[in-house]
């Protein structure tokens, strides 16, 4: 294939990467998607009306808004990471990360006694810079995705523990307010962190359905060398998804840190699975080139209520764990056959 002369033909290029490997104008592939995201929905319902006779603590306000303030940090969590695993990659640094952002929130406002607002960006600064080190060793040094974000999961998680001491930092002393962002409620009845979650789904779906950066999302994960070809610099561009990620991020350990009034260095362990769960049961697919934010909201919610709804029954943790392990597999399971159908 010879690199095009001209803007027509680049662009041309692109939406032809995208067309060939995606649902979006093949009406068997859009059928797919829709009863991909009825069943994911299905699910969900299934799963409200299971718990809420089961127990019936399930069933009350307290419960349904502790159950939205953990879709709220899963769904932040899988919100970013839609758009990585959509370029074909995978990012395992989620949860530790998340960790050292609420960490270095902490520092900011309280070790260092910066302003809150302050503070909230340092912690979003720190995902976005996770994020573009996960780019550049993806794309410049060559390393795979699962590798790169393994080795900053551990790296994160390290420095997570080191900065904090191995100990919490409170904010109850030196930002009083600090819990508002994440339950104060703008909205009556509705905790702040949903409504941040539900802003940024539609932030998320539109640069993925709007702008430049969801179209070469999109292209990457379809087919990275027709993309480049074209004449798009796709290193550039996957380090952008990777810092996008990485804000999304940044703005889970914000949340987490607020909703406990305090930075735990250990709260990160287990939530890069829930998220990456969420995504792929949404139908995003692992092999890249498809994905819908709508999806990933759904996905999130079961992950929340499947947890939640063990935990209601006093299901010990050891079973809680098989049981999200066992809806992984057969959340992968589904997406390979999904392939499959396409091929």
């Amino acid at each position: 294939m010879s690199t095009p002369q001209n803007g027509s033909s680049t662009t041309t290029i692109i939406q032809t990467a995208v067309n060939e490997n995606t649902d979006k104008r093949d009406i068997g592939g859009f059928l797919r998607r829709q009863v991909q995201q009825s069943l994911a929905f299905g699910t969900l319902v299934v799963l409200f009306i299971f718990f809420s006779v089961a127990s019936p603590n399930f069933l009350t306000w307290s419960n349904v808004s502790g159950i939205l303030l953990s879709t709220a940090v899963i769904g932040i969590l899988a919100l970013g990471t839609t758009f990585v695993i959509i370029t074909g990659g995978i990012d395992l640094s989620l949860g530790t990360g998340m960790a050292l952002c609420s960490v270095m929130t902490g520092v900011f406002i309280t070790n260092m006694g910066l302003p809150v607002f302050v503070g909230v960006i340092g912690g979003i600064a720190t995902g976005v810079l996770m994020g573009l080190v996960n780019g550049v060793n993806i794309t410049f040094l060559r390393l795979p995705p699962f590798i790169a974000t393994l080795a900053m999961m551990m790296i994160a998680g390290g420095l997570a523990l080191v900065i904090s001491g191995v100990a919490p930092i409170y904010f109850s002393s030196s930002a009083p307010d600090f819990k508002q962002i994440a339950l104060g409620t703008l909205i009556p009845g509705l905790p702040n962190a949903v409504l941040i979650t539900l802003v940024l789904a539609v932030i998320a779906y539109l640069v993925l359905s709007k702008t430049l950066l969801g179209r070469y999302t999109f292209a990457i994960g379809s087919n990275e060398e027709a993309t480049r070809l074209s004449g798009v610099n796709t290193r550039r561009w996957t380090i952008f998804v990777y810092m996008f990620a990485g804000a999304f991020t940044g703005i889970a350990g914000v949340i987490i840190a607020s909703r406990l009034d305090s930075a735990q260095p250990q709260i990160g362990t287990g939530y890069e699975l829930q998220a990456i769960a969420a995504v792929i049961i949404g139908g995003t697919s692992l092999l890249g080139g498809r994905g819908s934010i709508l999806g990933t909201v759904i996905g999130a919610l079961i992950m929340s209520v499947l947890v939640n709804g063990l935990r209601i029954m006093s299901i010990q943790s050891e079973w809680q764990n098989i049981v999200v392990g066992v809806v992984i597999l057969i959340a992968v399971f589904f997406d390979s056959l999904r392939n499959r159908a396409r091929t």
